[in-house]
């Protein structure tokens, strides 16, 4: 299978959330078998040499392939959810996206500071969602972080949201 192939696969849907925005459905590439293989082999040869400990997965798309990855580089996973569905004492980080504003929470006790983090969720759009995990998870001073995403739509400049001292990277690019 074939990056191609991975693009063909993602179902697009206008106007969703809210009007004007275009919506890229990942959970088609999920369905398919092939494509959940080619997915995971792709991400595990990206970081199976890059001493990853932990993989912190955003609600609700990036807890399907980071818990994927976790458990195929022998990494823990860390689920970053919006506010009340931790039930652990939590931090939280709030920040503006394309279409309003959100609050996201973490375990408090979730990552150690010798922990190396890699970051999942399934697309980079303008970078908020992210740039709030990547603070979040800078609060518990890990050793190092790097971010990954299924999609990254480049005329957006999402890696723009990003330090330099963050590696980011991306499956495919639309």
């Amino acid at each position: 299978m074939s990056k191609e192939t991975l693009v063909k696969s993602i179902r697009e849907i206008p106007d969703f959330p809210v009007p004007g925005i275009l919506f890229y459905d990942v959970t088609t590439l999920f369905k398919k078998p092939e494509a959940l293989q080619e997915l995971s082999d792709t991400l595990y040869e990206m970081y199976k040499d890059k001493g990853v400990t932990k993989v912190v997965g955003i609600e609700s798309r990036g807890f399907i392939m980071g818990s994927i990855l976790a458990t195929r580089l022998g990494a823990g996973f860390v689920p970053i959810r919006k506010p009340g569905k931790l039930p652990a004492e939590t931090i939280e980080e709030s920040y503006s996206k394309e279409y309003g504003t959100d609050t996201i929470q973490m375990h408090k006790d979730a990552i150690g500071e010798e922990d190396v983090v890699l970051l999942h969720d399934d697309l980079l759009a303008t970078g908020g969602t992210m740039a709030a995990a990547c603070k979040l998870v800078g609060q518990l001073k890990p050793k190092k972080m790097m971010v990954n995403f299924i999609i990254e739509l480049k005329e957006l400049d999402g890696r723009a949201a990003f330090s330099d001292e963050i590696e980011v990277k991306s499956v495919l690019e639309l």
